[in-house]
């Protein structure tokens, strides 16, 4: 298995197509959560994914930078497939997506959407919750904050 982090005129079509499929896969079908998946950000974001054997989408995530959708850089689409879940795979990902964020792009902060239930994890990271608990598409969610300048020493 191998990690790929490319801008999307950088992404083949199969690539795209294989990002597209995983996040329904676990957004819509697995989540039950319908929604608009092509939300025009794309285009603008980093997509960082990690690729098994075979060429399918294990995990992935896509990094938007500040302005996009909040004021600050931010991390959404976050998805591990069910056989690789426990595995320290999310962390890793996370790990990769913040290196970027202060080193690549030198963003001073990062600002995520939270599933609720998935908070302490991000507070592992630092995270702090930054709002009240609402519903994002019929689904708990908090925003959270990270100052990166811990990252990026």
């Amino acid at each position: 298995m191998g990690w790929k982090i490319k801008n999307f005129e950088e992404l083949t079509r199969s690539e795209l197509y294989k990002i597209l499929e995983a996040r329904s896969e676990v957004f819509v079908l697995e989540q039950e959560c319908a929604y608009q998946d092509i939300d025009g950000k794309d285009q603008k974001a980093l997509h960082l994914w990690l690729e098994d054997i075979s060429g399918e989408i294990q995990a992935y995530c896509r990094i938007l930078p500040a302005g996009l959708s909040y004021s600050e850089a931010s991390i959404g689409r976050v998805l591990v497939r069910e056989s690789q879940r426990g595995k320290g795979v999310a962390r890793k990902m996370l790990e990769q997506a913040l290196d970027f964020l202060a080193h690549a792009w030198r963003e001073p902060a990062v600002r995520i959407e939270a599933q609720y239930y998935l908070r302490k994890f991000y507070a592992s990271f630092g995270f702090i919750e930054d709002s009240e608990p609402f519903l994002e598409d019929g689904i708990k969610h908090v925003e959270m904050l990270l100052d990166l300048k811990d990252f990026a020493s």
